[in-house]
């Protein structure tokens, strides 16, 4: 692809490193943003570098966060006893478009996978381990893909939860094995979110 500008085409450049930008997507943003008005362009621009350098993470639960603790954990109304356990925060998004689901939520950043070299010291276990520490957890809810590392991963936390007394328990699987949580419409995730049943009930198939 042939451009008449050099800095036209950094920016196609930098915006087909985005997931799901080709060239001919990045060329047609880069386009708009040139007609668009200056300040528009830099209100986007100055959007952008402010949330990538003061985006926090929730020193309880790992979410995406503009303070040190969550709008969702600091939130007064949202029930403490129940944890769900999610992969990251997209699922959360996820979870929460659902609105069936008033409890809290643990963030792993990542699922153990061997093939990957992957082990539990690169998650959010320990942490997740010392919250149930304290009593307040009555429930775990495993919300982890319905993959083969999704399925080692909850066999994993189960072991390690298995010592105190908290009851666990994995979405039902309305969800086909192989799918991801961020793509499920809202119906099929709210139902299998209700419809969770204890994780031994799974071992036992």
């Amino acid at each position: 692809m042939q451009f008449p500008s050099k800095l036209i085409e950094d920016a196609v450049h930098a915006f087909a490193t985005l997931p799901g930008i080709g060239k001919k997507t990045a060329l047609r943003l880069v386009l708009h943003l040139l007609q668009n008005e200056t300040a528009n362009t830099k209100q986007l621009a100055d959007a952008i570098l402010k949330m990538r350098m003061e985006i926090k993470f929730c020193q309880t639960c790992h979410n995406v966060s503009d303070a040190d603790i969550c709008s969702i954990c600091s939130n007064g109304y949202r029930d403490k006893s129940v944890v769900c356990v999610v992969e990251n925060f997209r699922d959360i998004i996820a979870i929460e478009n659902t609105r069936h689901f008033n409890g809290l939520y643990h963030v792993l950043e990542g699922l153990i996978s061997p093939m990957d070299g992957i082990g539990p010291e690169q998650l959010n276990i320990q942490s997740l381990a010392s919250r149930v520490q304290t009593g307040e957890i009555q429930e775990i809810i495993m919300a982890l893909n319905p993959t083969i590392d999704g399925d080692t991963t909850i066999f994993y936390l189960s072991k390690m939860l298995s010592k105190y007394e908290v009851k666990i328990t994995s979405i039902a699987r309305g969800i086909a094995f192989g799918g991801e949580l961020e793509y499920v419409d809202e119906i099929t995730l709210a139902r299998s979110i209700q419809s969770r049943l204890p994780y031994e009930n799974y071992l036992s198939k």
